[in-house]
């Protein structure tokens, strides 16, 4: 079995499918560098990104497929999901072997499952667009530390660009050690080191914060506690809307 290696960028992706097309190999495997284990008989090439050649797959497949259906296959990059390289070259296979439009073959498998696939990565997104919390640190730049299923923070990008035109902002995921930040012209995509001052959990101790973030916080947890309605509470449809795992993130939910 032979598995060609790439550098972990939907571009190295792209330009590893240009090259199966290329040598005309069907029994290649594709997978990323950082997260390949070698088997024993196994054969691993490593393939190096060429942009040129990633470009011209997807302007190949623009050609096939709407806006909607091309996000659909970046998200399942995105989904960061073991193995799903075959389904990703499986879709495009399809794509590129049809005359017609393919894009709703649901009996396909490939089709079906990045359909799926990318409904579970942009259900994600709307969560981190409804669910970013930020702090103001003392540097006045807006901080949010996030840790979401998919890695979805450049699908969000745009969302809080519009919506925060005006502010110096940071989105972390600390899952994956990389954030976005925006310095108020454009968005772009930074690593961070911390010291020993900071904590990450939206705590408002130590020479990070801004020194009213504390009244910001309280200020919302009162309206948070004075806008619910006892009566009508309903756990299972909270957790339904907004699972546990986002709540460490939220202010309002560490009430005192």
């Amino acid at each position: 079995m032979t598995t060609w290696l790439y550098d972990g960028s939907f571009d190295g992706f792209l330009s590893a499918v240009f090259d199966l097309y290329w040598q005309k190999k069907t029994d290649v495997t594709i997978r990323k560098e950082q997260d390949h284990v070698q088997g024993l008989f196994e054969n691993v090439i490593f393939m190096p990104t060429i942009t040129a050649n990633a470009d011209r797959v997807w302007v190949g497949l623009s050609r096939k497929l709407s806006e909607e259906h091309l996000q659909q296959l970046f998200c399942c990059y995105l989904s960061e999901l073991a193995g799903e390289e075959d389904h990703m070259v499986g879709f495009i296979r399809h794509v590129f072997s049809s005359e017609k439009d393919i894009t709703g073959d649901f009996g396909n498998k490939y089709i079906l499952h990045v359909a799926q696939t990318a409904r579970k990565v942009l259900r994600e997104k709307h969560r981190m667009e409804a669910f970013v919390r930020f702090q103001l640190t003392k540097d006045n730049i807006y901080y949010s530390l996030v840790a979401p299923d998919y890695n979805v923070l450049p699908l969000i990008a745009k969302h809080f660009k519009e919506r925060y035109a005006d502010q110096y902002w940071i989105i972390y995921d600390e899952r994956r050690r990389f954030g976005i930040y925006y310095n108020l012209e454009k968005v772009e995509t930074i690593r961070l080191q911390f010291n020993t001052e900071y904590d990450p959990h939206y705590h408002t101790t130590g020479n990070v914060w801004a020194p009213e973030e504390e009244l910001y916080q309280k200020l919302w947890n009162t309206y948070f506690k004075e806008a619910n309605i006892v009566g009508r509470k309903n756990p299972r449809l909270q957790l339904q809307h907004m699972p546990r795992r986002y709540w460490k993130y939220l202010t309002e939910m560490r009430l005192d």
